[in-house]
This record gives C-alpha cells, structure tokens and sequence, in this order.
C-alpha cells in the first residue's frame, strides 16, 4: 500500500559558545510546502519565548487536530450534521517523570450539531474518531476525549457562535 511521507524543518542561527544560558532558543520552522516561517522556541520555564510557540503545544495541537479530522470524518459518514466543532486541549509534564515527556493530553471537544440530530450515537463516534486518529496512535502518551455535544436549535445558532 507504500507510505505517507511527512515533512517538517527547522532554522536555528546563534552560539552556543556562552553556555546554557546565553544561547536563544528561537528558531524557525515549516511543514512545506504548506507553511513557511513558524515562529517557534523553547517553553518558557526552558528559556524560551513565550510569544512563540513550542514543541510541546505543537505535539498537543496536532493531537487535537487530528481529532477533529477523525471526527468530522466518522460523523459524515454516520450523517451527522456537525455545525461547528471547537477544542481547549491540554498537556501536560510533570516535572518529576523520568525521562520528562507529556504524559496526558485532554482534549476537550465541543461539538454543535444541526436542529433536530439525533445524537445517540455521538460518544461511539467519538470514540471511534479517537481510535482512527493517526497522532494519538502514534504516541506513548495517553490521549484522553473528554467531549460535550449540543444541538442547535435553530439554524442561527450557528451564526451567532461565528
């Protein structure tokens, strides 16, 4: 069947010469060719630049958004009218885990869905949008789907959420 074959890269420009505390964490980096010039850094608490984003929001972001395409995925195909679909996901590393890695993602998926969908079967598809996403396979973490429906009642609802 071959393989899917994924691309990322990164920039990095200064000196190391000064020691650990000298040297910037901020660099660059792209997932051609859909994006060039990510700002990116080190966590904060690892000296890096708050006002950039790091790897470990990067792994939790992917995390999230490979569930959203999995569920938006599974509901079509089950004819979930899904309206609008938002998360406020979450990682985290405890300082003392060795080595120090995320141990838990949460993502908290809400989920509107049109007038008058019957949404019996929201927790399995949702379940089973977690079981097809390719980021959360391939992670030794655990990724937890804590998710919430609701049904708009009319078809403004939805444009008052925009």
């Amino acid at each position: 069947m071959g393989e899917h074959t994924y691309r990322a890269t990164v920039a990095w420009e200064g000196s190391t010469g000064g020691g650990y505390t000298a040297y910037t964490r901020d660099h660059d980096g792209g997932v051609p060719p859909a994006a060039e010039g990510l700002a990116l850094s080190a966590d904060p608490h690892f000296r890096g630049d708050a006002s950039r984003a790091n790897p470990e929001q990067l792994l939790v972001l992917a995390a999230s958004s490979c569930q959203l395409l999995s569920f938006l995925h599974v509901a079509a195909s089950a004819r979930l009218d899904v309206l609008d679909y938002t998360d406020d996901a979450e990682g985290v590393m405890p300082q003392d885990v060795q080595p120090m890695r995320l141990t838990r993602i949460t993502l908290r998926p809400r989920v509107l869905v049109a007038p008058g969908s019957d949404v019996s079967r929201f927790d399995e598809l949702m379940g089973e949008a977690h079981e097809s996403c390719f980021i959360a396979n391939s992670l030794n973490t655990d990724v937890v789907v804590e998710a919430v429906v609701e049904i708009a009642a009319t078809a403004t609802d939805r444009e008052e959420k925009s």
